[in-house]
């Protein structure tokens, strides 16, 4: 959403309800900067105070698509910004659009404004080697599980064991292949992180 701030630039208006309950998180790129407005606290950081921001890819339960960009400021406080929002009890609603518009013009705003900020993707380098380590386990333990039951000729073993493989690897392979960790510039949003 754009609307005009008092200075007659355009802003750009972002907004999603983090829980069900309590008010929704709200974002303006001004002329001077990210304002937000977060559980009753609001602030101003200016695109130049913004020190880092990390963009991944993070699915929950509700919601198989959903996005996330966290931002650090220079004085060490962080903001999360997600791509979904909470509509009823059992609907979490995508904001694809709204998100993808928002990150892409807060990054154009920083370049603007010559941040020198770190831009990073997908999940922290520790993190996603403990991922990597635990798949590799879980799939010795499923060829084991295969080769068990082809040399016994359990044939209902085996097509549970390949189709639980095949999901597994459908569900999980694209959380672990868009959050490979990465850098990237202010011209060069990763396509896999954004809606």
């Amino acid at each position: 959403m754009q609307d005009m701030d008092g200075q007659g630039g355009p802003v750009v208006s972002y907004a999603y309800k983090a829980s069900l309950i309590g008010s929704a998180h709200r974002f303006e790129l001004t002329e001077e900067g990210l304002s937000w407005h977060i559980a009753g606290r609001a602030g101003l950081w200016r695109y130049d105070e913004i020190s880092a921001i990390r963009l991944s890819f993070r699915p929950v339960s509700m919601q198989q698509h959903r996005f996330r960009a966290d931002l650090s400021h220079v004085k060490g406080g962080r903001i999360a910004i997600l791509s979904t929002s909470w509509q009823t009890a059992a609907l979490m609603a995508p904001q694809d659009d709204g998100f993808r518009d928002f990150v892409v013009a807060l990054h154009a705003r920083m370049a603007k404004a010559g941040s020198r900020a770190e831009l990073t993707a997908g999940l922290g380098r520790k993190t996603y080697a403990a991922v990597l380590a635990f798949l590799a386990a879980l799939a010795v333990a499923m060829a084991g599980l295969l080769i068990r039951a082809l040399i016994t000729g359990e044939l209902a073993g085996i097509l549970f064991i390949l189709g639980f493989a095949a999901l597994f690897a459908w569900q999980v392979g694209g959380f672990v292949r868009r959050n490979q960790p990465r850098s990237y510039s202010f011209d060069r949003l990763p396509a896999g992180l954004l809606p």
